[in-house]
């Protein structure tokens, strides 16, 4: 956000949407996870079609997939 904030800064709020997007799409240094996909086990992207047709996971699958990535980056948070 320090890129976007100026000492007479008057639009910082109209930056606050891509800064949000930017952080929830970078790989966290120690968990090696975008924040998105641990939060939504997806990631996050612009411009692509939500109607896609594609293999939809079970819940059961998505549940054990979000175990795995909550694991493996509260793991990488411990050892730090």
């Amino acid at each position: 956000m320090r890129f976007f904030v100026e000492h007479r800064q008057k639009d910082w709020p109209e930056w606050l949407a891509s800064t949000e997007f930017t952080v929830n799409n970078k790989t966290h240094t120690v968990t090696k996870v975008l924040p998105f996909m641990a939060n939504y086990g997806r990631e996050l992207r612009m411009g692509e079609d939500i109607r896609k047709k594609g293999k939809i996971e079970s819940a059961t699958e998505f549940v054990e997939k979000m175990k795995k990535i909550h694991e493996e980056a509260g793991a990488a948070l411990r050892k730090m």
